[in-house]
Order: structure tokens, then C-alpha cells, then sequence
């Protein structure tokens, strides 16, 4: 049965966009070659903790949605979104693999007059320089007169119920004029606002702004938070006054680590940067080191608060609360909640954790103890850590229970335990 949608990858990304779509009412296909995805859909489950709820997979494939792993779906369809995985690999630089097997099984079975947008985030110049060529080559067809050709980076916030789709505006660029229409057209179906960009960089280097803005400035709080405890100036009140200021101002917060989807991208080392290359954003870099030294500040100050109470971090109990990367989902993309428990199970910790939308976890290979009794389980620890601040949790109520309690997010009233 032919479909008005494929979307590519079903996965952070292509989940909640499949999802919108066919509440929209649009005939929808989701192509994986993975099949897990599709078996688990098919069971009614979703393949990625915190993409979706199980109501919400039920009510997809009752509205139509079909998750295949047969790529000749892809060829009978008007439209066709890639929401391929682009992580970094170990160089820093940005994982096409997915992006190109993604490219190449559309070519094949690419038709005149569809239009083809791509959602991943990507250097800019990957979408002319890197997805046009496979897709002409195995299609045959030529980007612009044959086929549309587009880019709307993804805007997700996963977890939120105010932020959907719907309400988030579109940012797209276009090969053409045409393209730029075309696209318009379909995401105006999904969502209040499009927002046109002059063309396919601009539309990718929107991607790249507001994920390194978010990294820069995270980095920018840990680093004054770190400087704050060495003068004993309490930085969370310093936040609290700063952002009064009605103009020029934003708050971040600072915390154990920076988790999520969005990875900081320098476009000026990445291989389809273009004019950009040698011309590396050094802000971007040391945001990223600030940022990746947070764990190991949160293992210095546990183990500092152990000694101040006559404790050795070998054979503590240490309690971990929040192992996703953000509050109130179960999505641990990126969470330092791992790279914490691994540094502090290596200096002989004994390793808990509670996390109310995380009923099974893992560190490496070993399961990690989940407390039943928060409170039980926090008046037992010789130190409770809050990583993420979940609404359910009561942090007047814990902070009294437990023994020795460090808040890495400042969510605790002021004095009821010790701060980042």
C-alpha cells in the first residue's frame, strides 16, 4: 500500500516525526534496516527509551503508520525524510555511515518529483557535497530538476509536552527555490511557522549555532560554578540575582556533565565543511573540554565530602539519583551518570542508583543495583549524588533522610545539602 511519507531512521529523530505525521493525517511508512524497531513497534513498544510512550505507538499503527525494513517502500512515496543517527566518532568529527547506507538504499528506488529533505545534524555543506552526489548517482536523477532536495535540521526536545513539533518553528533550506517551497509545503502540514533559510549551509549551520551555544554556555556556568565553591561564593544565588536582568542575559545551570542528542560540532575541522576547513571555532573546543572535566569534578567532590566525614571512597555506598540526561524522561543519551558510576566503582565504590523512568541499568556489562525505597535507600548511603532533578522526586524530604547528600543541579533549598 503506498504511503505519502518514508521516514528514514527510527530513532530519536524519526520517531517523534512519524508520530506528528501521521496525527496529521499523513499515510506514513518508517524504514529501518535494523529490524528491532520494527519488531518492537510492532509489539506496541517504543525501540528508543524516552522517544515515545506506549500509547503513543499504539495510537500510530492504528492511525497507519507502518515500520518496515523493506528498503522498496522508499520508492513510492511523495516525500522522504532521513532522520539517520550522525554521532561523533573517536576523531570528533561527525559519523556519516548511517547518513550514506540511508542515501544510498533511497537512490535506488528514487522517483522524479519527490522531494527528499534531510533532519540529521550535519556539518554544513554535508547535504550538496555529501547526501547529492549518492543520491544522483544511484537514482540517476538530478537534485533540483528531477527531485527536491532540502534541509531542516531537527529541533527536538525530547520529553517536553509543550515544545512538539507543532509549536517549535521549522528552520529550511533549500538546493533551490523550488526545493525551499516544496519542503515549506510538507513541514507546514506538521508545524505553526516555517521559517525559510537562504539555502542548504545556512539551514545546517543553524544546527551547528544552537547546539554550540548551549555547550558554550553550559561550559561558562561549570567553570564559575567550579571557581564559586574554591571562594565560597554561592553561584546558584548568583544565578538567581543575574537573571532579574531583564535584557542581555540568559541563565544556564551548571551540573555533572552535558548529555543529549545535540553533540558541539566544529564545521571548520569537518570533512564537508568546504571553505570553512583550517579555520577551527577554538571556543567551541575548550567549551567541550570544560564540559568533559565535569565528571571527574563530581568524582573529586564526592570523594573530598567522604574524607571531610571520616570515609574513604573504597567500599562507600554511593547512591545515584537521575541517570537520564535531561528531567523527566527516560532518555540517557550522553547522561555523565555512567562515566561517574565507571569512576567510582573503579575506586572501590559500592554503586546504587534510583531513577523513576529507568527500571533496569548498566555500567559496561555489570547491572547496577536499583533501590526500591528512596528514602530507605539514601538514609543507607554513606553519600547520595543527584544528577538530574526528576519533579517526582522530593528534595526537602530526601535532603533529611539522607546521611551526606551532593546536589549537582542546585535543585535543593539553600543549605539542606551540598552544592556543585
Amino acid at each position: 500500500m503506498p504511503a505519502d511519507l518514508a521516514v528514514i531512521g527510527l530513532g530519536h529523530l524519526g520517531l517523534p516525526l512519524a508520530r506528528a505525521a501521521v496525527a496529521a493525517g499523513i499515510a506514513t511508512v518508517g524504514y529501518d534496516p535494523d529490524p528491532r524497531p520494527h519488531a518492537e513497534l510492532r509489539a506496541g513498544r517504543s525501540p528508543v527509551e524516552g522517544a515515545l510512550t506506549a500509547s503513543e505507538v499504539r495510537r500510530m499503527l492504528a492511525g497507519g503508520f507502518r515500520p518496515t525494513t523493506d528498503a522498496a517502500e522508499l520508492g513510492r512515496v511523495r516525500t522522504a525524510v532521513i532522520c539517520s543517527p550522525t554521532p561523533l566518532g573517536p576523531d570528533r568529527t561527525v559519523d556519516l555511515t548511517a547518513l550514506g547506507d540511508a542515501a544510498r538504499a533511497l537512490a535506488s528506488r528514487l522517483r522524479p518529483h519527490t522531494t527528499v529533505l534531510l533532519e540529521s545534524a550535519v556539518p554544513p555543506g554535508t547535504t550538496e557535497t555529501f547526501l547529492r552526489p549518492l543520491l544522483e548517482e544511484g537514482s540517476g536523477l538530478t537534485a533540483g530538476r528531477d527531485f527536491h532536495l532540502a534541509c531542516s535540521p531537527n529541533r527536538l526536545d525530547p520529553g517536553s509536552r509543550t515544545r512538539t513539533l507543532a509549536a517549535t518553528p521549522k528552520v529550511i533550506g533549500g538546493l533551490t527555490p523550488a526545493c525551499t517551497e516544496s519542503a515549506a509545503a510538507f513541514y507546514g502540514r506538521l508545524t505553526d511557522k516555517v521559517v525559510r533559510a537562504r539555502g542548504l549551509r545556512e539551514a545546517e549551520m543553524t544546527k551547528v549555532l544552537e547546539t554550540n551555544f548551549r555547550h558554550v554556555n553550559i561550559a561558562l556556568v561549570n567553570e564559575m560554578a567550579v571557581l564559586c565553591h574554591d571562594l565560597g561564593v554561592d553561584f546558584w544565588d548568583v544565578i538567581r540575582c543575574a537573571e532579574t536582568k531583564p535584557f542581555g542575559f540568559q541563565p544556564f545551570r551548571p551540573g555533572p556533565g552535558v548529555g543529549g542528542h545535540g553533540v558541539p560540532v566544529d564545521p571548520g575541522c569537518a570533512p564537508h565543511g568546504g571553505p570553512t576547513a583550517g579555520h577551527p571555532l577554538r571556543m567551541v573546543a575548550l567549551a567541550q573540554e570544560i564540559n568533559d572535566r565535569m565528571p571527574q569534578y563530581v568524582i573529586q567532590r564526592c570523594a573530598t565530602l567522604l574524607n571531610e566525614h571520616g570515609k574513604s571512597v573504597r567500599g562507600a555506598r554511593v547512591l545515584l539519583l537521575g541517570v537520564t540526561y535531561k528531567p523527566d524522561t527516560a532518555d540517557q543519551e550522553a547522561a555523565p551518570a555512567r562515566e561517574i558510576a565507571t569512576r567510582l566503582m573503579d575506586m572501590g565504590a559500592q554503586i546504587g542508583y534510583h531513577d523513576p523512568h529507568v527500571l533496569d541499568w548498566r555500567v559496561g556489562e555489570l547491572p547496577v543495583p536499583r533501590a526500591d525505597s528512596l528514602y530507605e535507600a539514601a538514609a543507607a548511603a554513606d553519600l547520595t549524588v543527584l544528577l538530574q532533578q526528576h519533579r517526582t522526586y522530593d528534595l526537602q524530604g530526601l535532603a533529611v533522610k539522607a546521611q551526606l547528600l551532593l546536589d549537582t543541579r542546585g535543585a535543593t533549598p539553600a543549605g539542606a545539602a551540598h552544592r556543585l
